[in-house]
């Protein structure tokens, strides 16, 4: 790590230095996995209040600060500090930057709470920070089993801790719930928030609403049902639970709602689960006292295969407002009406006051994969408008008097014929955070275009803990045909568009080479901050998007940026590191000039002269393929397996996308040896392969191995074309 030092925080350092030294010396045993640097006793930190509600819901007040994930309880992400302002903020330079021990995907907006940065990264690990210095007061590791990789669709990621009452809470990949010390991260209380035998997983940051922290989960993609819960913020106690899709109904239904929402099943969904997991966004009116709950996609994605018969299927792809004392249900809004696409409702909501027809509504508002940008009334639900913000071909428009999509003929995939839709399964908007800014009163949302093949998986067998999408996967990869590769490539990209929610248009657009990009950060000083997928991190004007610096962060930026000021002096901070859910779509995300990951927490400031060290050129080597003997037919069945067993991880075309995923192309000839003691008996389950013997069986291993030699002997062909000899990827 490399940090700077100045003399406006000598007496800071020196403080630490006491505190430190006492605290060693004392020996405190409970802090197991973290370091030995506290940033305060128990006393001192007292002097500060902690953080609460009235923290929270006054936080302009203290714009120094970064309290919770989305600033505020609205999720606006507008910062009102405005030192660093479009005027100057061409003068912007590192301040400093700390290497995370890891190189998988970050994810997290990191909190700056009184001089204290904490940030949540890959494995659920959590790291607190001199938000000035950059020094690590302290770091705290789960010790989550890298064999959870296999159950965590998108990647080892986690979007950020919450913070109340002096501690920091993190939802962790196997489901835990932690309440960790804010002085020194030892572990205060944690409890499992899923059952232990079930594929589900935390990627999302928790929330703490009226001494609740509430938290949700992951596993749609699997068998899992979807739930939100809510814990004592003192205790760990279980307060409450929300389920948003029913259960067996032969059972008692554990919330009334859930009686009617059964209603809108068909067939013994519960058998497989039925999904609609809430992984991701919230918010939270403290004056209609309501939180907002984002949910999921269904599990199966496949309705057919899930509720035969078809139906609603409520509450997936919903939001739902709910009563944060009790998980009361109080209204919901279905945008994706029996989805079968992959399009979750979990993308950012953001809570805002606006004048539509004359008249000041309270709104809520949304951006979700299916591609319609949503203004709903906040206190009762009731559909104010919806327009498409992207590309889209599966609905032709969204009714205004029902307020329920207007879908196009063939998109069910029910009839045996594959569709080709727009948007696909990574959304018009996926998870990365859009902000407000209440100066220009635009929406600004990290876009993207692309397209989607579903088809049917007529011969679905429900394989537990496993993917569970009922699409059949093979209909999905790109052609091998080099022209027409290029043009469905073409059609993935990615933009910044900032909306006018009002008049439900876009008023300007800047365009990125790739999708992927990362969230965003509107400020009083008329910028907007955002990270991309080609390692670039880029201030623009808020109110006409015109560029007006980037910093080269050798990584690609997927996290959401915030800012902060401590000692009269702001600051901007962002967590780069690429990885994410993209890792599936092989040569599509391997395009990012940003794919290789190297995770930092990056911090600037005004006229800082701090420099990242040169990056170590990455290099896969050369594939060392044995001899291919096998027929077409044979290659084309390893390649069919191939496709709905291991691109999840691996990548389409066994194309990895990013440097810490093995590229399987590029296999050594001992790892070659090793193949099937690798993949069905566990060899590097340490290394997250754990063993898929329960998926896989030996003549499956075989033929998959098989297509795996193939696609490294054309490899090869293509590298000696080449006049480098050598392909680089990412």
């Amino acid at each position: 790590m490399k940090h700077k030092a100045s003399s406006e925080n000598k007496s800071f350092f020196v403080f630490f230095l006491f505190v430190a030294l006492f605290v060693t010396a004392c020996g405190d045993n409970d802090r197991a996995n973290n370091s030995d640097s506290p940033v305060a006793t128990e006393s001192q930190v007292n002097m500060v209040p902690p953080v609460d509600a009235t923290r929270i819901i006054n936080a302009d007040r203290e714009p120094g600060n970064w309290l919770t994930t989305g600033r505020t309880y609205d999720e606006q992400r507008y910062s009102p500090l405005k030192q660093i302002n479009a005027s100057n903020v061409g003068r912007l330079g590192l301040s400093w930057y700390y290497d995370f021990p890891t190189n998988r995907g970050m994810e997290a907006t990191p909190l700056a709470i009184d001089g204290v940065l904490y940030v949540s990264g890959s494995w659920s690990m959590v790291y607190a920070f001199n938000a000035a210095s950059g020094a690590l007061l302290w770091q705290y590791n789960p010790g989550v089993s890298k064999e959870k990789a296999l159950q965590a669709c998108c990647d080892v990621v986690n979007r950020g801790v919450a913070a109340w009452g002096g501690k920091i809470y993190v939802g962790t990949l196997d489901g835990r719930l932690v309440a960790l010390d804010a002085v020194d991260g030892h572990v205060v209380w944690e409890v499992q928030t899923t059952p232990k035998d079930a594929a589900y997983s935390i990627t999302g940051a928790p929330r703490v609403v009226k001494g609740n922290v509430i938290i949700g989960n992951g596993g749609a993609e699997y068998d899992v049902r979807g739930f939100v819960s809510a814990y004592d913020a003192e205790t760990g106690k279980l307060n409450w639970r929300f389920y948003t899709v029913p259960g067996d109904p032969s059972q008692p239904f554990e919330n009334p709602i859930l009686e009617q929402a059964a209603k809108t099943w068909h067939g013994e969904w519960w058998k497989i689960g039925g999904g609609g997991t809430v992984w991701d966004s919230m918010a939270y009116d403290p004056d209609l006292d309501l939180l907002y709950i984002g949910v999921g996609n269904g599990a199966p994605w496949n309705r057919q295969i899930r509720s035969p018969g078809g139906g609603d299927n409520l509450f997936l792809s919903s939001i739902v407002a709910l009563r944060p004392d009790t998980g009361e249900y109080v209204w919901h809004y279905q945008t994706t009406p029996g989805e079968s696409w992959d399009y979750t409702a979990t993308q950012h909501m953001i809570l805002a006051d606006l004048k539509i027809d004359g008249k000041t509504r309270k709104v809520i508002m949304q951006a979700p994969k299916n591609g319609f940008f949503y203004v709903l009334d906040r206190a009762t639900g009731e559909f104010l408008s919806a327009r498409k913000y992207t590309r889209v071909t599966w609905a032709s428009h969204v009714d205004q008097e029902t307020g329920r999509p207007v879908e196009a003929p063939g998109v069910r995939y029910d009839s045996g014929v594959p569709a080709v839709i727009f948007p696909g399964s990574q959304g018009g908007h996926n998870w990365h955070p859009m902000s407000y800014s209440p100066d220009t009163g635009l929406v600004y949302i990290p876009a993207q275009q692309n397209l989607g093949v579903y088809a049917d998986e007529v011969d679905f067998s429900h394989k537990p803990g496993f993917y569970n999408t009922g699409v059949d996967w093979t209909k999905a990869t790109l052609p091998d045909d080099p022209k027409q590769r290029a043009g469905v490539l073409s059609q993935f990209t990615g933009f910044i568009t900032a909306w006018d929610p009002v008049a439900q248009k876009e008023v300007w657009r800047f365009p990125h080479s790739n999708l992927w990009n990362g969230g965003m950060l509107s400020t009083a000083g008329n910028l907007l901050f955002q990270g991309n997928a080609d390692g670039q991190f880029v201030a623009y004007t808020a109110d006409s998007g015109k560029q007006l610096w980037s910093f080269e962060a050798q990584t690609g930026i997927v996290a959401a940026p915030i800012s902060y000021s401590v000692g009269g002096k702001q600051y901007v901070a962002v967590a780069a590191g690429w990885g994410g859910s993209l890792i599936t779509f092989g040569e599509v995300a391997g395009r990012s000039k940003g794919s290789v990951n190297r995770s930092r927490m990056l911090v600037f400031e005004l006229d800082a002269k701090g420099e990242l060290p040169e990056p170590v050129p990455f290099d896969r080597g050369t594939p060392e393929p044995p001899v291919l003997s096998a027929d077409a037919a044979t290659i084309q069945r390893g390649d069919d397996l191939y496709h709905t067993r291991c691109f999840a991880c691996h990548g389409e075309g066994a194309i990895s996308a990013v440097s810490f995923i093995p590229d399987l192309r590029y296999m050594s000839a001992q790892t070659h040896e090793l193949f099937k003691p690798i993949v069905l008996g566990g060899l590097y389950k340490d290394r997250g392969m754990p063993s898929m013997a329960p998926y896989i069986s030996n003549e499956e291993a075989d033929l998959i191995h098989t297509y795996l030699i193939s696609r490294a002997h054309q490899l090869l062909a293509e590298m000696q074309k080449r006049p480098s000899g050598q392909i680089l990827e990412p």
